[in-house]
């Protein structure tokens, strides 16, 4: 009876040291095969027009976030920067303030 059990015992692990190979070539192999399509992409910098900065922006303020957003999500291009309207601002802080309970 305990040969039994030390024979399935041992033939559970072989099946798990087989299956874990198996799933480790298959882990191997598609490393293998992304870093190969990786490295025949070239990574292409898009060049062009920058932007006109609008009044009251500084030209060093554009360049640092400019360079931030590069850093961050790569070759992207800010579009616009401009001062937004802050009537949604004011409408959300009237509400979160409000000292009226319920629904209005």
């Amino acid at each position: 009876m305990l040969t039994a059990a030390l024979i399935k015992s041992l033939q559970v692990f072989g099946i798990a040291i087989v299956i874990s190979a198996i799933v480790a070539m298959l882990i191997k192999a598609m490393v293998w095969c992304t870093a190969r399509l990786e490295k025949a992409k070239p990574v292409e910098v898009p060049l062009g027009e920058v932007c006109p900065i609008g009044p009251g922006v500084p030209e060093d303020d554009v360049a640092a976030l400019s360079a931030a957003i590069f850093a961050m999500i790569g070759p992207h291009h800010v579009l616009h920067i401009a001062k937004t309207g802050n009537r949604w601002a004011s409408g959300a802080r009237t509400a979160q303030h409000s000292h009226r309970p319920g629904p209005r």
